[in-house]
């Protein structure tokens, strides 16, 4: 089932303008997020097919079944939260049926929290995305034998060295395991190349040292190292990395290598627009989507702030929205019996059933 499908058959309640334009932070560069709820034919509601969520292809455009609609408004998500206060001007259509939703039943002290928690998630992906930037890694993937040392003396040599200064190929090496001696094995090496030694390992992609069978009256080399935990660790950063830089926005990641601060300036302007609004929860009961600060978060959006400082100004939001939630006489969570029975009342109404 598409969008498209979804309007042609009449199924949407609700539909709005979301995100920067709904925030009043908009710019020229900024996208169209649109969100809406909708709920299913019968023969699919009663017939086992039931889809929570429809999106369009680039996801800036985002239904909710009303069941599902209803189970994230339970547990107080933010996005739900805002699309339920979108401002009269953002919202395109808008169902009667939909007014059964109340604003004011959800703004609870866990309304606040979910805010003031999503919103320190945040601070963790400007901090991630400050970690990559810093700390690029090469395209050029390293191998296992790059974790090879060979023991000399008191220390170790890096194994390609070690091979290089001998002019000797890893593929002629042997390995024979060493009992009792995690990653440690016996080197040995065939310069005739007529034993059959299996190399240090079978290809460049290799995850595991190769073992050969080595005559008895051979005499070892030197004894390898195999430092598997650090090529493990290697390998999970490396995936996480280049999944990072082929799934990120480049527009996006462009602006925040230009304001030279070195952390996803975007995530932190809503890391301090989240917090902001959980305060407002519990100081004023309303959840206000329209920010009556564009200028100082379009300030945070453009690097104006170091990453320190808005760790050190989101850190102390955070507190107050904590020692506000302690003292304030908002209801703990939104009641979920009469969110249950309203959803069945509407569904009643929707399908036209009685019982």
């Amino acid at each position: 089932m598409t969008i498209d499908e979804l309007r042609k058959s009449g199924l949407i309640l609700f539909e709005a303008v979301v995100g920067s334009r709904a925030y009043g932070l908009a710019t020229a560069s900024s996208d169209t997020d649109i969100k809406g709820v909708f709920y299913l034919p019968l023969e699919y509601y009663l017939g086992g097919q039931y889809i929570a969520q429809v999106a369009n292809a680039s996801n800036d455009e985002v239904y909710y079944e009303l069941g599902r609609f209803v189970e994230l408004l339970s547990k107080s998500n933010p996005t739900v939260l805002e699309l339920l206060a979108s401002p009269a001007d953002c919202i395109l259509h808008k169902d009667s049926l939909f007014d059964q939703f109340k604003m004011q039943d959800f703004i609870t002290r866990e309304a606040a929290m979910t805010f003031a928690q999503y919103a320190m998630v945040q601070v963790r992906k400007a901090k991630g995305l400050n970690k990559k930037i810093n700390n690029p890694m090469d395209r050029e993937r390293k191998s296992l034998l790059d974790f090879c040392f060979i023991i000399a003396g008191h220390g170790s040599l890096s194994l390609r060295d070690w091979l290089s200064n001998r002019h000797w190929k890893q593929e002629n090496c042997g390995l024979a395991k060493i009992e009792h001696a995690k990653g440690m094995y016996a080197l040995f090496y065939d310069q005739s190349e007529v034993l059959g030694y299996k190399g240090i390992v079978a290809t460049l992609y290799s995850t595991e040292v190769s073992l050969s069978s080595i005559p008895k009256e051979e005499t070892g080399c030197a004894y390898l190292f195999v430092n598997h935990d650090a090529y493990s660790s290697y390998c999970k950063a490396y995936n996480e990395y280049f999944s990072w830089v082929s799934a990120r926005n480049e527009a996006r990641f462009e602006g925040t290598m230009n304001h030279g601060q070195g952390y996803d300036a975007k995530n932190m302007m809503h890391t301090i627009r989240l917090l902001q609004q959980a305060k407002e929860i519990l100081s004023k009961s309303e959840l206000q989507i329209q920010r009556p600060n564009r200028e100082e978060l379009l300030r945070i959006k453009n690097g104006t702030y170091s990453y320190d400082e808005l760790f050190v100004w989101s850190h102390k939001l955070f507190g107050e929205v904590q020692e506000l939630s302690l003292h304030s006489l908002l209801p703990v969570a939104p009641d979920q019996h009469r969110l249950r029975q309203r959803l069945v009342d509407m569904r009643k109404q929707l399908y036209q059933i009685k019982l």
